[in-house]
C-alpha cells in the first residue's frame, strides 16, 4: 500500500510513522507513507498557501493552486485515489477503511484554517472522509486514524490475522470482553468459560458478549447487522434489556 499526504505541518507525522505496527510495517516493506509539504509547490518568496475569503468572514481559506499542483505531481505515472480529510465527508467507518485499503494507492490532504478553495475538490479531490461530526484544526489526526485502520487490513502488519478478523465493527457487532492475567483482580474472576478449555463453549460465549454488548452500547449496530441463523438464535436467548438490569 502506498500513501501520500500533503500537509503544511509534515513533523506532526513524524513520531507517528516511527512507532509500534506503523514504523515495523515502514520498515518491513508493507506499507510505504509519504508526508509531503505543501508549500514545497508555492510559487512565492513567502511560500503562501491561503488568502482572505472572497465574499469577507473570518478566518482564512487555503489557495487552489498550491493543492492543485501538488495533487498532480503526486498522480504522476499513476491513479491514486485522491482523498480530503473533511468533517463534510462520508464518516469513517470498517466498511470504508476497507474499500480504502483496497485501493492500494491514496493520496490525503490535510486541509487547515477555515477550509480548502472549493475548485480543489472540484479538480483534483476522489471524495471526502471524515472521522465524526465534530471540527479539528486540521486534517492531519483524521489523516492518521485512516493511515493506523487502513494499515491493519495490510497481511503481516498485525501478525495474528484472527485479531484482525474480530476486531470490533468487522461483523456488524462490537468485540467480546478479553481478559489476561492475574485470574483475579480487585475481586473481579476471569469468566470461568475462558479457563475451561472448551473451544465451541468459549465461541459460544464470545458471540452472546459481542451481542450483548452491541445491543447495550450501539444498538443502531444492531439493527443494521445482517446476523446468521445462529447469531440470530443466540440474540433471542439472550435474557431481555430489563432482566439483565438494564434501562
Amino acid at each position: 500500500m502506498r500513501i501520500q499526504v500533503l500537509t503544511i505541518f509534515p513533523e506532526l507525522f513524524e513520531p507517528f510513522l516511527a512507532t509500534s505496527l506503523i514504523g515495523k510495517a515502514l520498515e518491513k516493506g508493507l506499507l510505504d507513507a509519504r508526508v509531503i509539504d505543501l508549500r514545497d509547490f508555492t510559487e512565492d518568496r513567502h511560500r503562501s498557501v491561503d488568502d482572505e475569503p472572497y465574499g469577507g468572514g473570518g478566518g482564512m481559506v487555503m489557495a487552489a493552486p498550491p493543492w492543485i499542483r501538488a495533487v498532480r505531481a503526486l498522480s504522476e505515472g499513476g491513479t491514486p485515489w485522491r482523498v480530503l480529510l473533511s468533517p463534510q465527508g462520508r464518516r469513517l467507518d470498517d466498511a470504508k477503511v476497507r474499500e480504502l485499503a483496497a485501493r492500494g494507492d491514496l493520496v490525503l490532504l490535510c486541509g487547515r484554517y477555515e477550509g480548502i478553495d472549493e475548485r480543489v475538490l472540484e479538480t483534483v479531490v476522489d471524495e471526502e472522509v471524515s472521522i465524526g461530526d465534530y471540527v479539528l484544526s486540521g486534517g492531519e489526526l483524521p489523516a492518521m486514524v485512516l493511515i493506523e485502520a487502513m494499515s491493519r487490513q495490510i497481511p503481516g502488519v498485525v501478525q495474528l490475522s484472527g485479531s484482525v478478523e474480530n476486531d470490533s465493527f468487522r461483523n456488524g457487532l462490537l468485540d467480546y470482553p478479553h481478559y489476561t492475567r492475574p485470574p483475579v483482580v480487585e475481586g473481579l474472576a476471569v469468566p470461568e468459560v475462558l479457563l475451561s478449555g472448551h473451544h465451541a463453549e468459549i465461541i459460544r460465549w464470545r458471540l452472546r458478549k459481542a451481542l450483548e454488548a452491541t445491543r447495550e452500547k450501539r444498538p443502531d449496530l444492531l439493527a443494521a447487522a445482517r446476523l446468521s441463523p445462529d447469531e440470530e438464535r443466540e440474540l433471542a436467548a439472550l435474557a431481555p434489556v430489563e432482566e439483565a438490569g438494564r434501562v
